[in-house]
């Protein structure tokens, strides 16, 4: 049993790295960069940003960020300890994304009478889990 549980447990790290850092990477396009403009300037968290650096620079700022805690969530497989940073950096990083189905203007559509959430953010309601256990894991062994 527990070999499942230490199984599922780096797959679920390695597997939300590998979409941070994936994500990271695409974030240096001007493709992503155009599509993540009404996400960030609609969140009252991360809006500030176009004040201060253009299109392209807030993605390319958010893309090193993600592959920065893919990296540290890869890390701290390895030295629990910078789970403490890392799960936390990526449990704030999900907690953003999540806030984003509230801020941003047709996030969530109602169709045949069902609220439907936008589905690429809602999958970071996993992610902020996997977070939360990088998190408690790292403490537990701090």
């Amino acid at each position: 049993m527990q070999y499942f549980q230490k199984a599922g447990n780096i797959l679920s790290v390695l597997g939300l790295a590998l979409v941070l850092i994936w994500i990271g990477v695409f974030k240096f396009t001007p493709t992503e960069a155009k599509a993540i403009r009404p996400l960030v300037e609609n969140s009252p968290f991360m809006s500030w940003l176009y004040g201060y650096f253009s299109e392209v620079m807030v993605s390319k700022l958010i893309g090193i960020t993600e592959i920065v805690i893919g990296l540290g969530l890869v890390v701290s497989l390895r030295f629990p300890q910078v789970g403490i940073i890392a799960g936390s950096l990526s449990a704030i990083t999900f907690i953003i994304t999540i806030s984003f189905i509230f801020s941003t203007p047709n996030a969530i559509e109602k169709i045949d009478g069902v609220w439907l959430p936008d589905a690429f953010i809602l999958k970071d309601v996993m992610a902020l889990g996997i977070s939360l256990s990088v998190l408690g894991k790292a403490f537990s062994k701090h």
